[in-house]
C-alpha cells in the first residue's frame, strides 16, 4: 500500500490518507446506522488501532483517527468482519451516499436506498467526491448538504429527482428512483461531467427526462441536541469525539443503535439521558454555532491551531465562526458571521465570508484574534 499523501479524493478504509495523526481510516455506516454492538465494537477499535479519536464528517461517514501502516491491514479486516466495510474496494468507493438518518423501516429513504444499494454495481467510474442523497422524509432534511444526485420530497408531496446545481427537479414514480439516480449518474459520465469534477459544475444541460420545474418541499427543522423521536441527538464538538466517550453513551441500556448525521450530531437509539462529559446535550451551547478544522498538526495543509481558539471564541461571537487552518475551508462550505482563514501561521479575518475571502484584517496571531474578541 501507497500513495497516501495524493489530494483531490476522497478516502475510504482502503484507501486510507496520510494525516498529521497517521492515518484516517473512513468508514460509511450502511443507512447512516450502526447496531449498538457494531458501534462499541468501532470505539474498540478506535482504541486498538488508532489514537482513540473518531471523527464525524459532514457525509455522515465515521473516521479511526492515528492508524499505523503496520496495522492498517489488520483493522480493515476487523471492519469488513463486522460489515462495516466492503471486501470489493471498488464497491467500497461507490458508497458514496448521503441518507436523511430519521428514516424508518420500509418507509421511502430506507425504501430507496436498499434499492440503490444493490444497484452500484451498475454505477460508472465517478469522480471521487460525487455522491447520492436520499432525502425522501415527510420534508427534505439536507437541502444544504452537498450531494450530485438526488431524491427528494418535492413541494407536491411527491418524490423528485434533482441535480445539485438545480433548483428544481422531476416528479419520479414510487420504484423508480434509484433506477433514475443510477441513469443520472450514467448521463453526467457520459456527457463530460468527469471534467467539471462535480454536478454543479457541470455546464450540460439535462437529458428531457431528468428535467422538471417541482421544487423541494420546504425543510425541516434540524436535528439539535436533546431528545429526538428515535432517542438522544447528541453533538461532537467539532465533529470529533473520543471512543471512550461515545461507548459510554452506547453504554446507556436503552440504547439500540448510532444514527450518523452530517451536522457533527450523533443519535443514541431509545437513550434519553444526556450528560456525557465531550457530548453536547445543549442546544444553546455555542460550540455549535462554530466550525473549525483538525488544524495543525492534525492536517499537513494547515498553519495554525483552530479547535482550541474557535472553543474560546465561540461564546464570545455573536452568530457563526469558522476557524480554517487553511484557505480550502474544509470543515465549513458557507459563509459564516466571522472567519479565520490561517496564513503562515498567523490568521486573516473576514465576516460574512469563506476561508480564503478577502479579509478585512491580516497577519494576527492568536492572542491578537483572543484580544480582537474580547477573549482575556
Amino acid at each position: 500500500m501507497s500513495g497516501f499523501v495524493v489530494k483531490g479524493w476522497c478516502p475510504d478504509a482502503w484507501r486510507p490518507m496520510a494525516t498529521g495523526d497517521g492515518l484516517l481510516v473512513r468508514i460509511k455506516p450502511r443507512l447512516a446506522r450502526l447496531a449498538r454492538d457494531q458501534a462499541l465494537a468501532l470505539c474498540a477499535l478506535a482504541d486498538r488501532f488508532g489514537n482513540g479519536i473518531i471523527d464525524v464528517s459532514r457525509r455522515a461517514n465515521l473516521q479511526i483517527r492515528g492508524v499505523d501502516q503496520a496495522g492498517w491491514r489488520a483493522l480493515v479486516a476487523e471492519l469488513m468482519a463486522l460489515e462495516l466495510v466492503d471486501a470489493d474496494a471498488q464497491m467500497e468507493r461507490r458508497r458514496n451516499v448521503l441518507m436523511a438518518p430519521d428514516w424508518t423501516d420500509g418507509d421511502d429513504s430506507h425504501r430507496i436506498a436498499c434499492d440503490l444499494a444493490a444497484k452500484l454495481d451498475r454505477l460508472p467510474e465517478l469522480p471521487g467526491k460525487v455522491g447520492f442523497v436520499i432525502d425522501a422524509g415527510t420534508a427534505p432534511a439536507m437541502l444544504d448538504e452537498a450531494g450530485d444526485f438526488r431524491i427528494e420530497r418535492g413541494a407536491g408531496g411527491g418524490l423528485i429527482l434533482r441535480a445539485a446545481g438545480h433548483e428544481t427537479g422531476v416528479a419520479v414514480s414510487a420504484g423508480d428512483e434509484a433506477a433514475m439516480l443510477v441513469a443520472l449518474a450514467h448521463w453526467f459520465d457520459t456527457s463530460g461531467g468527469a471534467r467539471s469534477g462535480r454536478m454543479e459544475r457541470h455546464a450540460a444541460p439535462l437529458p428531457d427526462w431528468a428535467t422538471g420545474a417541482i421544487p423541494p418541499a420546504p425543510p425541516q427543522a434540524p436535528i439539535t441536541p436533546g431528545p429526538v423521536r428515535l432517542g438522544m441527538a447528541l453533538g461532537a464538538p467539532f465533529g470529533q469525539v473520543e471512543a471512550a466517550v461515545l461507548a459510554q453513551a452506547l453504554a446507556d441500556p436503552a440504547a439500540t443503535g448510532l444514527r450518523v448525521t452530517p451536522w457533527r450530531m450523533l443519535v443514541i437509539e431509545g437513550a434519553r439521558q444526556g450528560g456525557i462529559p465531550g457530548l453536547i446535550d445543549d442546544p444553546a451551547d455555542p460550540v455549535l454555532r462554530a466550525h473549525a478544522c483538525p488544524g495543525a498538526p492534525f492536517c499537513a495543509q494547515a498553519s495554525v491551531a483552530t479547535r482550541d481558539l474557535a472553543r474560546r471564541l465561540a461564546p464570545a461571537v455573536a452568530g457563526s465562526l469558522h476557524v480554517s487552518g487553511c484557505a480550502k475551508g474544509c470543515a465549513c462550505t458557507h459563509a459564516t458571521a466571522f472567519m479565520l482563514t490561517g496564513r503562515d501561521g498567523r490568521f486573516d479575518l473576514a465576516r460574512e465570508a469563506r476561508a480564503g475571502s478577502a479579509a478585512e484584517r491580516t497577519d494576527l496571531e492568536p492572542c491578537t484574534v483572543l484580544a480582537h474578541f474580547g477573549v482575556a
